[in-house]
């Protein structure tokens, strides 16, 4: 799931696992760069998050 930097305020490393940040994962993965653009201004960029234990 990808996350606002803002998180990690409320980060607790018992629940989430911390995967990476979007850019550099999607890079890495896809070979493209992912950013956030609105009218030619880069928005924001998210911090990619998994859950420890997801609900069955």
């Amino acid at each position: 799931m990808g996350v606002p930097i803002t998180f990690m305020d409320k980060y607790n490393p018992k629940q989430f696992e911390i995967i990476g940040l979007d850019r550099p994962l999607m890079k890495s993965l896809t070979n493209k760069v992912s950013c956030f653009y609105k009218d030619g201004k880069e928005l924001y960029s998210r911090i990619i998050i998994k859950n420890k234990k997801p609900y069955k």
